[in-house]
């Protein structure tokens, strides 16, 4: 086990951290308090190649290892949590899933540009009445032709009005349950196609999330992704790609947390000492930490594995539980040490106790990954390979 990091991976961190410095750490509580998302920061992302930082170069992508990815959302994070977001849906469950799942034409048409930053991807799977339980869904993509009608509504969607391509997950078989469900690949620029932002949400302000909406769109035949039926199986082998993100995201939320609480702890005084001599201060901090050092250590081995192209369902899914749970714990905490400045946005705290709850609930709920992991220890779970696996980096 090697515990350094590249050189490589070293530049890519500092590179990421003066780019969320410099471009987002002056503006996210305007863009937070307005409920304002900036798309040109992504377009500075995909200048700095950061939008497909983990797709092979042949792909349009700068051809880095999967961990790089991890250092990127990180990093992001740490910043706020609604650029994290970006690049996860994005890279994590768009432009993977293409590079897994997609055809060499599919890959031509629609991952190169996104690699690059040229387009932007997303990812339609939750709706107003499927959230866990995916085979609830209820929208239908009915073969005619040469073409699926797509109908249906998604909704939680992030990117939902800036995207340009949105992997979307309907029925074509109803009868076969979540073996009747299929994924395709959907253009904004169809007929048919709409979106609306989602406003008053808790957390996350500055990031675009909201509903889709298909009311008889066209998909050609080859906008299918994978086979017919397979859709179930590919939306879970994207959000073992998300849910790594949103985990080494979190950790960036903890280093956040425990950055603004460490630089307050030196600053403020009270009963003639600074607050980080008392007892009870330090147990906070320390205990951000040991979740710091903890989550760190699970997202990088569900990286390396997937640096090796082997299934990684377990480790990205309790690195996900725990690294969320920690990035909550976390927020609340250095609220906690903040006093009443923590409830102010004075202070980036309350941001980002706001924005750590989100990530406890998508991509799998803290109650879901409980069952998963409870499942692979009492061995009533067990994961097969795939018939198309992420691959592996191809520099390892």
């Amino acid at each position: 086990m090697d515990f350094n990091f590249s050189e490589e991976q070293t530049m890519l961190r500092t590179t990421v951290r003066n780019f969320v410095d410099k471009e987002i750490m002056p503006n996210i509580a305007d863009w937070d308090r307005e409920g304002k998302f900036d798309p040109s920061i992504m377009k500075k992302l995909a200048d700095l190649g950061l939008m497909g930082v983990c797709i092979p170069e042949r792909y349009g992508g700068s051809g880095m290892d999967y961990n790089s990815l991890a250092i990127v959302c990180e990093e992001l994070e740490r910043g706020d949590t609604a650029f994290r977001t970006s690049v996860s849906v994005h890279t994590g469950l768009n432009s993977m899933s293409l590079l897994q799942w997609g055809t060499e034409q599919q890959k031509e048409k629609y991952l190169i540009p996104q690699a690059k930053g040229e387009q932007v991807g997303a990812f339609g799977l939750t709706e107003p009445g499927a959230g866990s339980d995916v085979s609830a869904l209820q929208s239908t993509a009915v073969k005619d032709g040469d073409h699926y009608i797509l109908n249906g509504q998604k909704t939680w969607i992030s990117l939902c009005d800036t995207a340009d391509n949105f992997l979307v997950f309907a029925y074509t078989d109803k009868d076969s349950k979540h073996h009747g469900i299929s994924a395709f690949i959907v253009e904004r620029t169809w007929e048919g196609f709409s979106s609306k932002a989602t406003k008053g949400k808790l957390g996350i302000r500055a990031g675009n999330t909201g509903e889709l909406f298909f009311d008889n769109v066209k998909v050609p035949k080859e906008n299918l992704l994978g086979e017919e039926g397979e859709g179930f199986k590919i939306a879970m082998a994207s959000l073992d790609n998300g849910r790594f993100t949103v985990a080494a995201g979190a950790v960036g939320q903890i280093r956040a947390c425990l950055e603004a609480s460490v630089k307050y702890c030196h600053e403020r005084e009270t009963f003639g000492k600074p607050i980080g001599k008392h007892q009870l201060v330090q147990r906070m901090i320390a205990n951000m930490e040991a979740g710091l050092q903890m989550s760190s250590l699970l997202v990088y081995r569900a990286g390396e594995l997937k640096n090796e192209g082997k299934r990684n369902t377990r480790e990205t899914s309790i690195a996900k539980w725990q690294a969320c749970d920690f990035a909550n714990k976390a927020a609340d905490d250095a609220v906690q040490v903040h006093g009443a400045y923590g409830y102010s946005d004075e202070y980036p705290v309350e941001r980002y106790l706001r924005n750590s709850k989100a990530p406890v609930i998508y991509e799998g709920t803290r109650e879901v990954h409980t069952l998963m992991q409870a499942d692979y220890v009492l061995g009533y779970r067990q994961d097969k390979q795939l018939n198309k696996m992420l691959p592996a980096w191809e520099g390892k």
